[in-house]
């Protein structure tokens, strides 16, 4: 094979084409317009589901956010976790175990709720939380609100961080 086969195909153009620099918004618009169109996976209004999200992403608890969209406080729980918010049950693994066995039948609500060591309104939330999925619409939806400053550079420097060396480590 020769230097002309090689080069047969390659093509030589004057200018090259104007490609920009590349962005990336997480945010994706506006935040109630993106709930708008999941609004029946929705506890609340979107406009209340916004303002309890954007809230809880400034480090607001779950009650904080709940008072500030006028909503009750299981139904702002109910909603971070329908948009993938992780650890919002109440009971531990040893609870959730127990609600699980309830829903299935294995124990009267009142041995369960005792067992389990929680109040009506944590065994309810915690019945939610192991009854209905996060749904991933949602979780994409929201992601960029809940998670602001993340960022894949950011996120990958951290989960290798034990790998990397530092300055200090050069001595």
């Amino acid at each position: 094979m020769g230097l002309s086969d090689i080069a047969a195909g390659i093509e030589v153009h004057e200018r090259q084409r104007e490609r920009g620099v590349p962005t990336v918004d997480a945010t994706g618009g506006d935040l109630v317009a993106r709930l708008d169109g999941h609004a029946e996976a929705l506890p609340c209004t979107p406009e209340a589901a916004a303002t309890v999200l954007e809230t809880y992403a400034g480090g607001t608890s779950v009650g904080d956010c709940a008072r500030e969209a006028g909503l009750a406080p299981m139904t702002a729980a109910k909603l971070l976790h329908r948009c993938g918010v992780t650890g919002l049950s109440p009971l531990g693994p040893t609870g959730r175990r127990i609600v699980r066995d309830w829903l299935a039948g294995d124990l009267p609500r009142t041995e369960a709720t005792e067992l389990a060591g929680a109040d009506e309104a944590d065994f309810a939330l915690a019945a939610y939380v192991e009854t209905h999925d996060p749904v991933p619409d949602l979780a994409d939806a929201v992601e960029g609100v809940l998670e602001p400053d993340a960022t894949a550079t950011v996120d990958k420097r951290d989960a290798l961080a034990e790998t990397m060396s530092s300055v200090g480590d050069l001595r």
